[in-house]
């Protein structure tokens, strides 16, 4: 019955339309109970969190770095809901709101850039390494291990400070934590995908790949790629998830972008810590809640993508009515039956 399932599943994807199959829509199709309601609530805090930062010009009040408008200063420490300042300011007199708003902008610009780069960088080495296998596989995996086994938070300081000193402009911080942090994702991915090549270059098809004369970068890029990525989605919205974190930490530590060229949540909650002990909650709780919404909205499309492309870990919808009521019958038929043989 559940392979029966799995087909009719199978038959009804494959005559949807082009864009019922897309990633996102065709698990949204497939998802049923607390499964869809956590995809749900996972993209709408994901896509939240990109139209924020799409947006940010339009919709905060004022500028990341705006301590003043039309000639009068804001104030320090104002408190929630004061004229022109919705959730207050900080202590340095700037709007906090305008501060979360605009940090949007830092957190996915880190995000895309470092998950693109260590997705990319990551695929190709472990690719190489697995299918060509040899001393060149020894060093890469020696090497992977020892990237690995380093701390990440302290590899992402060392090298924000390697890169940009600890601290630098809008773009320069960016590159220099997007670029760290792309140090530590590397491994992770590479790890993923050479268990996969080696496993997958042993199975039939790959042989007989190889013995019509098929071209090894055909047979990498076609036959292993493809069958390799699969687990891929999970890795890279965890690994989205956790770039922000390794960002708002350099940014807490102090080794972040400075506060005059961009926005940054863990620099604001750094700076929010003495006002916490004088009773002014405001300046750290809303980066703070920015910061775990937008990591729990990637976690959720993550965990719910990764449990609907498993089988075993699918929610499947309830039967039909009809086959219900077929079912039914059919015991019904059985209960008939057996009463008229024993009479």
């Amino acid at each position: 019955m559940e392979l029966e399932a799995e087909g009719a599943l199978v038959a009804q994807d494959a005559q949807a339309p082009w864009f019922a199959r897309l990633p996102v829509v065709s698990h949204l199709r497939r998802s049923v109970g607390l499964q869809r309601a956590m995809l749900v609530v996972g993209l709408a805090l994901t896509a939240a969190l990109l139209l924020t930062a799409l947006l940010a010009p339009i919709i905060a009040p004022y500028s990341f770095s705006a301590t003043s408008a039309d000639g009068q200063d804001f104030g320090t420490q104002l408190p929630l809901g004061s004229p022109g300042h919705l959730l207050g300011t900080t202590v340095s007199g700037f709007d906090v709101l305008s501060r979360v708003i605009w940090g949007t902008r830092t957190a996915v610009a880190v995000m895309a850039c470092a998950v693109v780069a260590s997705l990319f960088i990551g695929v190709l080495l472990g690719l190489v390494s697995g299918y060509v296998g040899g001393w060149l596989d020894r060093i890469l995996v020696m090497l992977a291990d020892a990237v690995y086994a380093f701390p990440s938070l302290l590899l992402a300081i060392v090298m924000s400070i390697v890169i940009s000193g600890g601290q630098s402009s809008a773009w320069g911080g960016i590159l220099a934590a997007a670029i760290s942090i792309t140090v530590v994702f590397v491994p992770q991915y590479f790890r993923v995908i050479r268990a996969e090549v080696v496993r997958l270059k042993a199975e039939p098809f790959v042989e007989a790949a190889k013995v019509v004369g098929t071209g090894h970068g055909r047979i990498m890029g076609t036959h292993l790629l493809r069958n390799a990525t699969r687990t891929l989605p999970l890795i890279f919205t965890l690994n989205s998830s956790e770039a922000i974190l390794t960002l708002a930490a350099l940014g807490f530590l102090g080794f972040g972008i400075e506060p005059t060229s961009a926005a940054e949540w863990g620099y604001d909650l750094n700076r929010a810590m003495s006002d916490a002990t004088s009773g002014i909650w405001w300046t750290g709780l809303f980066p703070g809640l920015a910061i775990v919404l937008s990591v729990l909205g990637v976690t959720l499309v993550g965990e719910s993508i990764n449990d609907l492309n498993d089988p075993r870990l699918r929610t499947r919808r309830p039967a039909r009515r009809r086959s219900g009521s077929a079912t039914a019958a059919t015991a019904a038929a059985s209960s008939t039956a057996a009463k008229e043989a024993r009479a």
